[in-house]
C-alpha cells in the first residue's frame, strides 16, 4: 500500500484498528476495570467474614478478663497479656491431649488415604456386578448425619470391647464416602494405556494398582489426608460420646474443662486454648496447601 493511499484513508476518516485502552489516573497509571474492582471487594468481604472471628479470638485471648467485657469493646487489647496462655498449661494436660489428638487424627488420615484409594480404584477400574448400585449407596451415606449413626456405632464398639479407647475413635472414621468419590474421579482421569501395558506384561489388578496407579494418585491421596486431618482434629461430638476417661480425651474435649463449673472460667483462658488448638491444623494446612491446590486443580482439569 502506497503512502498516498494511507494519507487518503486517514483523510476520509476510514475506521482505525486501534484497541480501546483502559482509563488512566491523573498520575498516568491505568485504573482497574469495574469487574476487577468488584472481585476485589467480594474477596475482601469474604476475608473479613472468615478471618474476623479468628482475629477477635486472638485479641480476646490477649486481654485480661476484666477487659473482655468492656463496652464498647475494643478490637485491639490495650495492654496485651499472655497470662491466659500460661493458665491453659496449668489447668489442663496439654501434652497428653495433643498427643491423643495427633494419634487419632494421624491414623484416621492414613486409614482414609488407604481405604479411599483402594475403593476409588475398584469403582473406577474394576468391573463387577452391581458396581453402580454399590457406588450410589456409598454416596448416599454422605447425606446421613453422624448423629443418626452414633448409637449403632456405640453398640458395635462396646460389643468389640473397645469402649473408652482411642481405637473407638479411629476405626469407625476410616471408611470415607467423600474420599472414595474423590479418588474414583481421580483414577477416572488417569489414562488407560498404563494399565493395558502392565496387563500385557502379566500384571494383575493389585500389581497394576500398587505399581502404576497408586504413585500417580499421590496428590489425590494427599487431599484426602489433609482434609481428614483438619476435620477430625477439631471433632467434638464423637469423642464426647465414645470416650469417658480423661486420659483418652482429645484436645477439643480438654478445652471444655477450661470453662470451669457452670461456665465460670475465664473467657481469656478458654480462647487462649482455642488459639493453641488451631496451631497444629494451621501448620498442616500451610505445608500441605500447595499439594491441596495442585490436586484440586488437576482434578478439575480432568
Amino acid at each position: 500500500m502506497s503512502s498516498q493511499t494511507l494519507r487518503s484513508g486517514t483523510a476520509t476518516g476510514s475506521p482505525s484498528t486501534t484497541t480501546p485502552t483502559a482509563p488512566k489516573a491523573p498520575g498516568g497509571r491505568r485504573l482497574p476495570a469495574a469487574g476487577s474492582v468488584g472481585r476485589y471487594v467480594a474477596l475482601a468481604i469474604a476475608a473479613v467474614l472468615t478471618l474476623g472471628p479468628v482475629l477477635w479470638t486472638l485479641s480476646t485471648s490477649l486481654r485480661t478478663p476484666s477487659e473482655s467485657f468492656n463496652l464498647p469493646p475494643s478490637f485491639l487489647p490495650i495492654n496485651p497479656d499472655f497470662t491466659a496462655y500460661q493458665e491453659v498449661f496449668k489447668q489442663i494436660n496439654v501434652g497428653m491431649l495433643v498427643l491423643n489428638s495427633a494419634l487419632v487424627t494421624g491414623l484416621i488420615a492414613v486409614g482414609q488415604m488407604a481405604s479411599a484409594s483402594l475403593a476409588g480404584y475398584a469403582f473406577a477400574r474394576l468391573d463387577f456386578r452391581g458396581k453402580k448400585a454399590i457406588f450410589s449407596l456409598v454416596l448416599a451415606t454422605m447425606m446421613v448425619p453422624v448423629q443418626v449413626t452414633i448409637v449403632p456405632v456405640f453398640m458395635l464398639i462396646r460389643g468389640m470391647g473397645l469402649s473408652d479407647t482411642l481405637l473407638a475413635l479411629i476405626l469407625p472414621a476410616i471408611p470415607t464416602a467423600f474420599g472414595t468419590f474423590l479418588m474414583r474421579q481421580y483414577f477416572l482421569g488417569l489414562p488407560n494405556d498404563f494399565a493395558e501395558a502392565a496387563s500385557l506384561d502379566g500384571a494383575g489388578p493389585w500389581r497394576i494398582f500398587r505399581s502404576v496407579y497408586a504413585p500417580l494418585a499421590v496428590p489425590g491421596m494427599a487431599i484426602v489426608g489433609i482434609l481428614a486431618f483438619n476435620f477430625h482434629w477439631n471433632e467434638f461430638f464423637r469423642p464426647l460420646i465414645l470416650t469417658i476417661s480423661e486420659q483418652n480425651f482429645t484436645l477439643p474435649l480438654g478445652l471444655v474443662t477450661l470453662q470451669g463449673n457452670l461456665g465460670t472460667g475465664s473467657i481469656s483462658v478458654v480462647l487462649a486454648g482455642v488459639i493453641l488448638s488451631m496451631l497444629p491444623a494451621l501448620v498442616v494446612f500451610i505445608f500441605g496447601q500447595r499439594t491441596l491446590r495442585e490436586g484440586l486443580t488437576a482434578g478439575a482439569s480432568k
